[in-house]
């Protein structure tokens, strides 16, 4: 094994020369660990150290319920622990040069998840000359419980998480050149939690101060209000068997029982709210990020957006009802949807769901109760509030770029069509992993559309504009014409895709991203 040296702002770091062309520094803390009087409070600087610090092992991941078994991945760092404020990184070499630099976010529903994932490997990306980073961030309860008394002196009361991600991205700017990165040229990208961060990051105060670029895959602006978080948290607090959350008291609770009480916090939720996320906290996100965008908040920042065409059928691995599912459940599911979003007096169930069926007859696609629903759980949660992100962030000067990933999954017969996560093995090129290649497929078409997605998002990251010469032509977004790059077996620009699905939900929807005003598990 070789190994290599660099400096950083902490101490010396010891990596894995793994090729001539690749050096990989794992488990690099970015932050001080987040345990004990540090629990629910913002990311504190990491301390130096002496001597060359080992950095040739993946770190732990936040604690976490176990793995999906339809997101988990055979062989992947099991390690878990409250200490998980560090992140990987793969580097062309450390010589100097400024190139590129890609900081991920990963997803998980902000309650699992790893940056250590074989699924996120850096290896093949960064031989598109980027520095790749993946970050670990606190999830869960840890990391998203947001209640005033935990408020910390400058009155922040939640969002450790994205305090977390801050501090990453603060750490990057500050360290970049080591690994042969350009300190001036961040790029910081997610996919689903992920994405929904790097929204958050957009609305936040000065984003251009922590990075130049970013990519948003399957995510869309959202973020709890402080009244709906405050009743989560009362919820969270009898799960706990206490009358009100106390900061000392929090402090001295083991993870497990915190892990036992966000997963009954969660079940009662009964999966239509995400419990711990982004919450608008005056703060680190200073209003709803939709409407913050909308105004300004990333003006000059390149985004590059897209969603899968089929995101929803990802969960037919696990929902069973949803695979079962006729008409009558489907427009249960969506008048349910409808009110919660306090819109059923403007749209009726059964008439979106009519129209989506009638247009995928007429496109000669399923039409099946499932493949309707799926459709529409699709638009509604995905693409189209990305694409009224993407309007709104054209409409500030800066280029946005739009993809709709249409590959599709050979698992389960194919019924999962391009669904959710479907494009991160192709993203990292990672897709013909023994175990990721079952959902992801394999061989030359895979490989080639690999090829050009890695590219196009290195090409971004580098210039702001995604075209290449193997994924071809890539023009902005706007909205007169909303051309969007088509990714899949066919990579071709595509005009107003699924324009008649978009304008029926988008007339509809005022506002994305507030949650329901009330809730079950919410009195």
């Amino acid at each position: 094994m070789e190994l290599t040296e660099t400096e950083v702002a902490e101490g010396r770091l010891q990596g894995l020369q793994r090729r001539p062309e690749l050096s990989v520094f794992l488990g690099v803390p970015y932050a001080a660990p987040p345990v004990g009087r540090c629990r629910f409070r913002p990311a504190a600087p990491a301390s130096p150290w002496t001597g060359v610090r080992p950095a040739l092992a993946f770190p732990p991941s936040s604690v976490q319920p176990p793995p999906d078994p339809a997101s988990a991945v055979p062989g992947d760092p099991m390690e878990q622990s409250e200490d998980c404020l560090y992140l990987n990184i793969w580097t062309p070499a450390c010589d100097g040069e400024k190139r590129p630099v890609m900081v991920f976010l990963h997803g998980g529903g902000y309650v699992g998840g790893s940056p250590s994932s074989a699924l996120y490997s850096g290896e093949a990306l960064s031989r598109e000359d980027v520095v790749v980073v993946t970050v670990g961030y606190r999830l869960g309860a840890l990391g998203w419980l947001a209640y005033p008394d935990l408020a910390d002196e400058v009155g922040e009361f939640g969002n450790w998480g994205l305090s977390d991600q801050l501090a990453a991205l603060t750490w990057v700017r500050a360290n970049a050149g080591s690994f042969g990165g350009d300190p001036g040229n961040v790029t910081v990208f997610g996919e689903s939690a992920g994405a929904i961060s790097v929204a958050a990051l957009l609305a936040g105060e000065a984003p251009g101060r922590h990075f130049d670029r970013a990519i948003m895959q399957s995510g869309a602006p959202m973020a709890l209000s402080a009244e709906t978080a405050a009743r989560i948290a009362e919820v969270f607090a009898g799960e706990l068997g206490l009358s009100r959350l106390e900061r000392h008291l929090l402090e001295e609770l083991p993870a497990a029982a915190i892990l036992r009480a966000q997963g009954a916090v969660r079940r009662r939720l009964d999966g239509d709210l995400l419990a711990f996320q982004p919450v608008v906290d005056g703060h680190l996100v200073p209003a709803q990020p939709a409407a913050r965008i909308a105004a300004g908040s990333a003006a000059g920042i390149d985004l590059l957006i897209g969603t899968n065409r089929d995101e929803w059928r990802f969960w037919l691995i696990t929902d069973r009802s949803l695979r079962e599912l006729d008409w009558a459940g489907a427009i249960s599911r969506v008048s349910s949807q409808l009110q919660r979003a306090g819109i059923e007096e403007r749209l009726e169930a059964s008439a979106v769901v009519e129209t989506y069926r009638q247009l995928r007859v007429e496109r000669g696609e399923r039409a099946e109760p499932p493949d309707v629903y799926c459709a529409i759980a699709t638009d509604w949660t995905f693409r189209v509030p990305s694409m009224r992100l993407a309007t709104n962030q054209a409409a500030t000067g800066a280029r946005v770029s739009c993809y709709l990933f249409d590959w599709e999954s050979p698992l389960l017969e194919g019924r999962l069509g391009s669904c959710h996560a479907l494009e991160l093995p192709f993203v990292f090129g990672t897709f013909d992993h023994p175990f990721i290649s079952l959902l992801s497929g394999t061989g030359e078409a895979a490989a080639a559309l690999s090829a050009a997605m890695s590219k196009a998002w290195a090409c971004f990251a580098a210039t702001g504009e995604a075209g290449n010469a193997l994924a071809g032509a890539w023009p902005a977004y706007e909205p007169s014409r909303r051309l969007t790059k088509r990714l899949g077996p066919q990579m071709e620009v595509l005009a107003a895709p699924f324009e008649q699905e978009r304008l029926l939900l988008d007339e509809a929807f005022p506002t994305y991203g507030e949650p329901p005003k009330q809730h079950s598990a919410c009195p």
